[in-house]
């Protein structure tokens, strides 16, 4: 598989969606292919709103600059190398974790971004979304 469709973003989304559920967290799931197109979004019920757009901009961030978005956490902090980063990309860029790239053979195919929980709760269903990509591929 080449590139990341519709029909692999569903199975992603299902991995993460099992995962929220099991912790008991409404998370808004987003699949995103390698050139920062949204692929799919998943709102659970209930979710917040505001992680609709937390969530794609997670994706988004992940393709932008081929990492996780908790990568960015301490370089992003006041004094740090890269402070304001999130101001850049019309605002776009997260700098906390919950976005994960989908790599296949070194390359990145896309990201999933996750948002709806605490951070550690995010990248943890962002991870369940992964495994399944990982399987899958």
């Amino acid at each position: 598989m080449g590139t990341l469709n519709l029909e692999m973003a569903k199975k992603v989304i299902e991995g993460a969606e099992a995962e929220a559920a099991n912790i008991g967290v409404q998370m808004v799931i987003s699949v995103m292919d390698d050139g920062g197109n949204l692929i799919a979004t998943h709102r659970m019920d209930d979710a917040w709103l505001a992680s609709v757009d937390i969530a794609r901009n997670k994706a988004w961030t992940s393709v932008a600059l081929k990492m996780p978005t908790s990568n960015l956490e301490d370089a992003t902090v006041p004094n740090a190398e890269l402070w304001g980063l999130n101001t850049t990309n019309q605002g776009k860029i997260v700098v906390f974790g919950g976005g994960i790239p989908l790599e296949k053979d070194g390359k990145v195919l896309g990201a999933i971004g996750v948002s709806g929980g605490a951070v550690p709760q995010d990248v943890q269903v962002a991870e369940a979304g992964v495994n399944v990509f990982e399987k899958e591929k």
